[in-house]
């Protein structure tokens, strides 16, 4: 018989679910709370309980040919970095072309989901949903959870004394949507993450006076990387990651902070991390640091206390006559749909083998999908979580014991704590990640062997950026036209920025994007071993 696969959210995460069930011949039924497919990339001008929300200038962080579905690229014309409302056109595209419109139920909420009683036998879950005010309810084989990790606003009023006193208002960036409300006003923004940066800058232009509060400092790059390319494009490269997990960690660090700090001095501005060498996702804004020589922006330390009027800052600064203030202080995951313990089967962590599956379940039946966070885009990385989840929910692969996926987790923590520095972060190593979940289901690219079958190709999978493409190249869902679209992406970057024709488009050279490093590094080593 076909297995039944629910799908909860139809956001990027559920698209990609879906599509993977139909590649591998499963009946998915796909339940979306909202009126329209999108998830967070659906723009609305008021907030939705429940529901993801941006504000109306958002834009990628991830450029096209880095964030596309592996098999479906962004069109030439389409701009590096997308505004929201651009991408929202790709996904719905994405959909039609596939047929995946059809398996998609609207305005319906999963309001409850729980094992069946012959669960340790079938795996079956009763999955309860909620339309018109109608409850329906039906057996599925399998569950993929869809639903994203920016739907619940995390406000820690209790972390910030006084606040109760404060007179002003008070909002979640889950909130914001754009900044006239706020034009002659004085803000205070806490966080210094992509939405308070981009907050922050973008009420600059209208507000009084701006400052930005941040606890532990953040890194801070630019969409525009050497030479003027994309950023993810230069950076993301599989020789890049390989010498950063294989150089001597003080070589490593040392190189990743000449990264950081190549625009410009972090320390100058009020921006250095506390801790400069630990992994954590940078912040991108390309306008940031102006509005801080500007003087329209101030970047300030946490917040001690609060008064009626005023913020009290730890280093004993004050800022007066407050009118609004931002928490731009990130998201708590939750699924009001299922029991807490079957993700937080420990000491209340979300415990998930590969951030996908919870290791105690009886019957591998349950993945979630779009739970991981990396400097990789979220399209490439959701289609290669349900693939593999498809695989493992139809029986194609197996997961290992309780005793070796936990045990796989903890060493995960470990390393976690190691790079990004908080054990339970979800965040992770995007393309270490992206080749494992590839092996297990034999869509890892080759390397040695496309050196010696096809070294065009070899160099630009192995130098070159680390685009979505590399993981249609073999195994399941194989793409015939991926190799194609691999040795012509730098065309398709270059497309949309070539509009006044002067000369021949410049490619960048792979050899000389990585031979600075690598001569860099190879002269610390000389230097470390003679000093040492």
């Amino acid at each position: 018989m076909v297995k039944k696969v629910a799908i909860i959210g139809a956001g990027i995460s559920g698209l990609a679910s879906i599509r993977s069930c139909l590649e591998e011949g499963l009946e998915p039924t796909c339940f979306e709370k909202g009126e329209d497919i999108g998830g967070l990339w659906k723009f609305s001008d008021h907030a939705e309980e429940g529901r993801a929300s941006i504000y109306r200038s958002v834009f990628t962080n991830s450029s096209k040919e880095m964030t596309c579905f592996p098999d479906f690229p962004f069109p030439d014309d389409f701009p590096n970095f997308m505004h929201n409302s651009k991408l929202q056109e790709y996904i719905t595209a994405f959909a039609k072309e596939k047929n995946l419109l059809r398996y998609i139920q609207l305005k319906t909420l999963v309001s409850s989901v729980s094992k069946r009683p012959d669960f340790s036998v079938t795996g079956q879950w009763d999955v309860t949903t909620e339309k018109d005010d109608k409850k329906e309810s039906a057996v599925f084989d399998a569950v993929m959870i869809c639903s994203g990790h920016h739907v619940y606003p995390n406000l820690p009023k209790e972390s910030f004394p006084g606040l109760q006193l404060f007179k002003g208002k008070c909002l979640h960036s889950w909130d914001y949507k754009e900044p006239g409300i706020f034009k002659g006003k004085r803000v205070l923004v806490i966080g210094l993450g992509n939405s308070g940066c981009d907050i922050a800058s973008e009420l600059s232009h209208t507000a009084e006076q701006v400052i930005v509060s941040s606890r532990s400092g953040s890194w801070v790059m630019s969409r525009v990387w050497h030479g003027g390319y994309p950023w993810d494009m230069m950076f993301i490269t599989r020789f890049e990651t390989f010498l950063k997990n294989n150089l001597p960690t003080v070589i490593s660090d040392w190189w990743y902070v000449k990264q950081m700090n190549a625009r410009f001095k972090h320390e100058n501005y009020g921006l250095m991390p506390l801790n400069g060498t630990l992994r954590k996702e940078p912040v991108f804004n390309d306008e940031l640091p102006a509005r801080i020589l500007c003087g329209t922006v101030t970047v300030k330390p946490n917040v001690k206390e609060f008064t009626e009027t005023s913020a009290i800052f730890e280093d004993g600064t004050v800022f007066e006559a407050i009118d609004c203030v931002i928490f731009a202080t990130g998201y708590s995951y939750a699924y009001p749909f299922l029991d807490d313990s079957i993700i937080k089967s420990r000491d209340n962590e979300v415990t998930l083998f590969k951030g996908i599956f919870p290791p105690p379940l009886e019957k591998p039946t349950m993945a979630v999908i779009g739970l991981v966070q990396s400097l990789g885009a979220v399209i490439p990385t959701t289609d290669l979580q349900s693939r593999w989840a498809v695989q493992v929910i139809k029986g194609t692969c197996t997961l290992p014991s309780v005793k070796d996926m936990m045990n796989d987790i903890d060493e995960k923590m470990g390393k976690k704590l190691k790079w990004f520095g908080k054990s339970d972060t979800i965040q992770t190593d995007y393309i270490v990640y992206m080749d494992e979940l590839a092996s297990f289901i034999g869509a890892k690219p080759n390397i040695p062997w496309l050196f010696l079958t096809d070294p065009k190709l070899a160099l630009e999978v192995y130098f070159g950026p680390c685009s979505s493409y590399q993981f249609r190249l073999v195994g399941p869902g194989k793409w015939p036209g991926a190799r194609n679209a691999i040795l012509t992406q730098w065309d398709r970057i270059l497309k949309p920025t070539t509009t006044r024709i002067v000369g021949s488009p410049l490619k960048p050279c792979l050899f000389c994007s990585w031979f600075r490093p690598v001569l860099i590094s190879v002269l610390s080593i000389a230097a470390f071993l003679v000093l040492f």
